[in-house]
């Protein structure tokens, strides 16, 4: 794995260098996912529900690269005819993600009918599968709605990736996750703002190691 994009964060951001080791195992954790033909789940709240999309929409498109399809891909499609063979130019490799926050019918449901508190589990049940990877995201770590979404995801075999700051509450205290990056941040805008650093070195080096000799037009 090439870790280049990391390297390139702490040079930039030299405090990130105390979770260094946890922001490689969390590229890991991704790379085997998509490896493994997973997608991955994202919640949060407030400015980290923001950043869920943020992180979806990322992996969704091109990011830092424009992801051109494989040779299969373009042939598929281009099979039917003009508009075909513009999706064929035009669409880009998608890492599958799914933003959590975005079901307002479910979760008005949930929160009417149960509590607001389970949406994220409901959903973990739904759509949580092997392979997938759960990414939880807490400034504080002590999100309840995220810990039930977490413990859901566990037992749904999913991975666990945790994003939160210097305590790490009990996102970093339940064991769960694989993987818990904490930067080193207690206020909440600022812990968000070493976050959004953490995941775009981290959606850069996915994207390299899952689509970097897609140029190449293979198979």
């Amino acid at each position: 794995m090439n870790y280049r994009y990391i390297d390139e964060l702490v040079i930039r951001c030299p405090q990130l260098a105390v979770c260094k080791s946890e922001i490689e195992r969390f590229c890991d954790i991704l790379i085997e996912c998509y490896k493994n033909g997973g997608k991955v789940l994202v919640c949060g709240n407030g400015g980290s529900a923001s950043d869920a999309a943020h992180i979806v929409g990322e992996l969704m498109k091109g990011f830092l690269d424009k992801r051109k399809l494989s040779k299969s891909e373009k042939e598929k499609l281009a099979a039917f005819g003009n508009d075909g063979k513009e999706l064929a130019e035009c669409l880009q490799g998608a890492l599958g993600a799914i933003d959590l926050t975005v079901f307002h019918a479910l979760s008005t449901a949930i929160a009417n009918d149960m509590s607001a508190d389970y949406t994220y589990a409901q959903c973990l049940l739904g759509l949580g599968n092997i392979n997938d990877v759960f990414i939880g995201i807490s400034t504080s770590g002590n999100a309840r709605n995220v810990h039930l979404a977490a413990i859901t995801a566990k037992v749904r075999g999913l991975k666990l990736v945790g994003l939160t700051g210097t305590d790490g509450g009990e996102m970093r205290k339940s064991g769960l996750y694989n993987v818990v990056v904490q930067v080193p941040e207690a206020q909440t805008h600022r812990v968000q703002e070493e976050h959004i650093a953490v995941y775009h070195a981290v959606c850069a080096a996915v994207e390299e190691a899952i689509y970097h000799n897609r140029h190449r037009e293979v198979p």
